[in-house]
């Protein structure tokens, strides 16, 4: 009786692992974000070395990680980014999808941040 419920488990256990699927990322040094400045209209796409502050007119943004899908899956890119505007403190602390890029951009009343790729 006790191989038998132990078989069970181990079964159980087996197939439920072999059916969960891993994702595997790939870290990257370098995000593209596109930036739209809506008071000027004029939308520029710009570099962020993982890590390091990069300014551009109001906002100061650091990348703290870029990730890309595994290169045989859906391509896909995250990137995890914190984004101060001069005059109103911190503005943004989150992830971003470039396949998603609806889902949680930065749409502030003067920018819109999103993720185009990560490189």
């Amino acid at each position: 009786m006790k191989k038998i419920i132990c078989f069970i488990i181990l079964a159980v256990f087996g197939f439920g692992i072999m059916s969960t699927d891993v994702l595997a990322y790939v870290d990257r040094q370098t995000a593209t974000v596109r930036i739209m400045n809506k008071a000027a209209g004029k939308v520029q796409t710009i570099a962020l070395p993982v890590g390091q502050n990069v300014q551009y007119e109001k906002l100061n943004m650091i990348a703290r990680s870029c990730k890309q899908t595994d290169p045989f899956d859906a391509e896909d890119f995250f990137m995890f980014v914190e984004i101060e505007k001069s005059d109103e403190g911190k503005i943004f602390s989150g992830w971003m999808s470039a396949n998603e890029p609806g889902d949680n951009p930065l749409q502030n009343a003067d920018y819109d941040v999103w993720l185009v790729k990560c490189e």
